[in-house]
């Protein structure tokens, strides 16, 4: 698969993927009518999914250049942490406006969606690699 297509891809079903759990456990816990959290999941993850394509070509330039190949434990971990990291600053002004609450009271909220976030990311990227194989980017090198 192409570089490009393989990360549209990857956003989008890690995205349909996202709403379909968060949306309604984001009504449940705020007891928020489901029209309504299901629109700040959609809301939510157009930016993510914005943020994913961003961010995943960001970390295949990086991880190109690096002299260890594959995707390690190690690296999957960094790279949740930088995508989940981005999406606080992202995110945390969306919720406190969608919400009609402070930054403070958004964030703390945000804490718990990005705890779910951080083990469904590295979950999913590593299930999406079993599936489609790794990128270019972290394939081994061929020995000569």
């Amino acid at each position: 698969m192409k570089p490009r297509t393989r990360r549209v891809v990857q956003a989008v079903l890690y995205e349909v993927f996202a709403v379909a759990a968060v949306g309604p456990a984001l009504g449940l816990i705020f007891d928020e009518p489901l029209s309504s959290t299901l629109g700040l999941a959609l809301l939510m993850s157009t930016v993510a999914l914005s943020w994913n394509y961003v961010f995943n070509g960001w970390f295949e330039r990086w991880e190109a250049t690096q002299a260890v190949k594959g995707r390690s434990l190690k690296r999957r971990l960094a790279h949740g942490i930088g995508f989940e990291g981005g999406l606080v600053v992202l995110l945390v002004p969306l919720m406190a406006w969608w919400l009609d609450t402070s930054l403070l009271k958004a964030f703390v909220v945000d804490l718990g969606v990005l705890a779910f976030f951080f083990v469904y990311a590295v979950v999913f990227t590593w299930g999406f690699d079993r599936v489609f194989g790794l990128p270019d980017s972290a394939a081994p090198t061929p020995e000569i």
